[in-house]
């Protein structure tokens, strides 16, 4: 399988690099030292059990042109970066071509395709302004093409090429509408021949809401409080802070007709068990990086209008975690705290 990843970051790496291992053809897209480290000595891979794997037939190209019609591609990029890409993506297109979203946060197609002829015509093809305004990356990427992902393993970019993997390998695919069609199953079959869970869901939006479930509220609350996962779901105050938002999320979900199968004490259990972990948004603040809060959050508040939901609690800290966000990009992503006295 000719295979593109888009986003030669810590997860993009870990996944083209188990996937030429495997056999599959994979280019990735890449710009800069990532560029040059790739095509010089391929990508490493630094695994759980302080092993290490080389993958060494991969390339790298800076333009997607040079890397010709692909059967999939990868876009393992922040939600916000997808826009960047466009309209150069579609050089990877071909009739055929699969779109696999492993983005985190609400989709852009979150409305497109949707299952069961009882879906509200309202709802069908509704575009997202907070993470697709304009519906220019709709205009671009064709609703038929797009292959859901839920992304859970965790990994880092040590080095341009040398990716280590914390935990996990497991990415659950799903088609937007529900089927489990001859192109899912080569995919599933493709990951998990390169050694990762690839379980294909009939209800990949049910899917993506567990994973955002606690990333609507840990991420937010760790980037303006510093605190880990751990250090959230122990104080009292913020645990109770992260349920309401929680609560307020779940109620969404519903009203869209997204069954929940595990209670909201399961979900904050297991984020309270991955320890002393910083969240992505922390790691960005800390880093000086731009957010993902449209994704995680902002679209969660849009959903909540589209369907009559309140999501007052969502709301203050989206505002809050929008002015960080905002200081960040004015002092080019440095923040400066004066202490007192």
């Amino acid at each position: 399988m000719k295979i593109a990843v888009v986003g030669a970051g810590a997860i993009g790496g870990y996944l083209g690099a188990k996937l030429a291992l495997a056999g599959e053809a994979v280019t990735f897209i890449a710009r800069n030292k990532n560029l040059a480290a790739i095509n010089a000595n391929g990508f490493r891979l630094q695994l759980e059990d302080g092993t290490e794997q080389h993958a060494s037939n991969v390339r790298a190209v800076q333009h997607m042109a040079d890397a010709g019609v692909q059967d999939a591609v990868l876009l393992t990029l922040k939600a916000h970066q997808v826009k960047d890409v466009l309209p150069d993506l579609r050089c990877l297109f071909g009739p055929d071509t699969m779109v696999v979203t492993m983005i985190n946060g609400v989709p852009w197609w979150y409305f497109q395709q949707l299952p069961g002829a009882d879906v509200p015509s309202v709802y069908q093809g509704r575009q997202l302004e907070s993470v697709d305004p304009g519906g220019f990356i709709a205009q671009h990427i064709e609703p038929e093409r797009i292959i859901g992902s839920v992304v859970y393993p965790a990994a880092e970019l040590l080095e341009p090429g040398v990716v280590k993997v914390i935990e996990g390998n497991r990415f659950t695919l799903g088609e937007p509408n529900g089927t489990r069609s001859p192109r899912i199953e080569a995919l599933s079959q493709a990951m998990m021949k390169a050694g990762f869970k690839s379980p294909i869901s009939k209800d990949i939006r049910a899917e993506i809401w567990v994973k955002l479930w606690g990333n609507l509220c840990f991420n937010p609350i760790s980037a303006l409080t510093h605190a880990t996962l751990q250090d959230i779901c122990r104080f009292p105050q913020s645990r109770e802070l992260a349920a309401n938002m929680m609560r307020e999320g779940q109620a969404v979900a519903q009203a869209l007709g997204v069954n929940f199968k595990i209670t909201l004490d399961q979900r904050m259990a297991g984020a309270e068990a991955v320890g002393a972990h910083k969240t992505s948004m922390l790691q960005d603040v800390e880093h000086g990086r731009a957010l993902e809060l449209n994704a995680l959050v902002g679209s969660v508040i849009e959903l909540g209008r589209i369907c009559g939901v309140p999501t007052p609690t969502i709301s203050a800290i989206y505002a809050a975690t929008a002015l960080l966000s905002n200081t960040l990009t004015q002092s080019n992503g440095r923040l400066e705290v004066q202490a007192l006295g």
